[in-house]
């Protein structure tokens, strides 16, 4: 089979996650990357596109003869960027524009789920400030508000008062996060997962599950961020979970898109809680994860290449995903301030003795070079992944590379995969 040219979209961790993963495929030829980072550079040939321009970007594959685009993150995807090379006669891997609403609008999904059975919480869904206090003041407290679009991640609240609910859904409809409509949903109670199912409109194969670190300090303290940390496989995670979050949630919504005209084709990413009853589903997402894809790529066996061609081709009922033993674990580091206003610029020393680590990987996601120097270029900064038998040998490698950085305006969490290392020990 001859070697095959791949544009990857994005610059962030996920994506140099990634871009590492299909450098080792047999059948890449030339990997290019937009807009990229100097990690994903390591792997890539950056080129300065605007994913933004659909016509530039079909006009650069059409000149470097792309085989497939690969969209890494959920801007492009619910901007209908797949649509538009495929109306080209470019293959890409990720959602239509219409499929993207299981991320793009919260709303969407619940109605979804409402619809084909999917378990997930009660909810209510709003155009008006007046309606959504008149549901909230008759709903128990903890509740979950969130903005219904995209929000860059950002417009969730879990709150733990009835005043936390309120300011959250003034922040909403005042605009703060774009239209204004929410979406109220009962509080799950549980232990969060990240599960992830490549899907090609027909089939699903299952590819992984991970626990993220949301909340920004140790012990899961402070606010939410877009993940401080996550380790794969999640000893929560049990293969009957797995299985009946196949059954339960991931086939139903295959079949359920569809039964609408808009069948799925990328990579699914439930947001699960477990509960008593079983997983229920919090969310979607249209893309992987960040930082999930981090550690699923340090344990993949299988190419990565073959596996999203396959679910772009409709052919994932040919293939299989295998997973190399142990566990992967990464530790993000992030610039001082994050999640809030963080100071860029600063430099980032030391990386060469990190990465010289035992069975150390770190992806880089808001880095940029200034003349010679790597510098900070955002919140999440860096991430550092290592591999281990065990959770708590992963975590040991992992936090012994990060104390080999030099980086005085950055930090992190010192108790990622605290929960399992905990089982681990007894």
């Amino acid at each position: 089979m001859p070697r095959m040219n791949v544009l990857l979209i994005g610059s962030g961790g996920r994506e140099h996650a990634l871009a590492w993963g299909l450098a080792a495929s047999p059948l890449l030829g030339t990997l290019f990357a937009a807009p990229g980072n100097p990690g994903i550079g390591q792997h890539a040939k950056l080129v300065g596109l605007d994913v933004a321009d659909h016509a530039a970007v079909i006009a650069f594959c059409k000149a470097e003869n792309i085989g497939l685009v690969v969209v890494g993150p959920e801007g492009p995807l619910v901007a209908g960027l797949v649509d538009d090379l495929a109306a080209a006669g470019v293959k890409a891997f990720g959602p239509s524009k219409a499929a993207a609403q299981l991320e793009g609008s919260k709303g969407f999904t619940k109605d979804f789920c409402a619809e084909f059975g999917i378990p997930t919480g009660a909810y209510g869904r709003f155009t008006s400030l007046a309606d959504a206090k008149a549901y909230l003041a008759a709903q128990p407290v903890p509740i979950v508000i969130k903005a219904d679009g995209l929000a860059a991640g950002k417009g969730v609240t879990v709150a733990l008062t009835r005043a936390e609910a309120q300011a959250a859904l003034e922040d909403i409809f005042s605009g703060k996060f774009g239209a204004a409509e929410a979406v109220i949903e009962a509080y799950l109670d549980g232990e969060e997962v990240s599960f992830f199912a490549l899907c090609d409109g027909e089939h699903a194969v299952a590819f992984g599950g991970a626990q993220d670190h949301k909340r920004v300090g140790d012990g899961d303290t402070g606010p939410n961020t877009g993940g401080m940390g996550a380790y794969s496989p999640a000893p929560v995670f049990t293969a009957a979970l797995e299985a009946r979050t196949m059954a339960e949630i991931i086939l139903p919504t295959l079949r359920g898109m569809k039964a609408r005209g808009i069948p799925f084709r990328g990579v699914l990413f439930a947001g699960l809680m477990i509960t008593a009853k079983g997983p229920e589903l919090i969310e979607y997402n249209v893309r992987f994860g960040d930082p999930e894809t981090q550690v699923l790529m340090m344990r993949l066996k299988d190419d990565l290449l073959t596996l999203l061609l396959a679910a772009a081709d409709g052919a994932l009922d040919k293939v299989s995903v295998r997973w190399w033993p142990g566990v992967a674990l990464t530790v993000v580091m992030a610039a001082q301030g994050y999640p809030g206003d963080v100071l860029k610029g600063s430099e980032i020393r030391g990386l060469a003795a990190a990465e010289s680590c035992e069975d150390v990987e770190i992806f880089h996601a808001g880095t940029k070079l200034s003349g010679e120097k790597l510098v900070a270029n955002g919140g999440r900064v860096l991430n550092v992944t290592a591999l281990g038998p065990t959770v708590g040998d992963a975590q040991k490698r992992a936090y012994a590379a990060v104390d080999q950085l030099d980086w005085p305006e950055g930090f992190c969490r010192r108790d990622i995969g605290w929960r399992a290392v905990a089982r681990e020990s007894k």
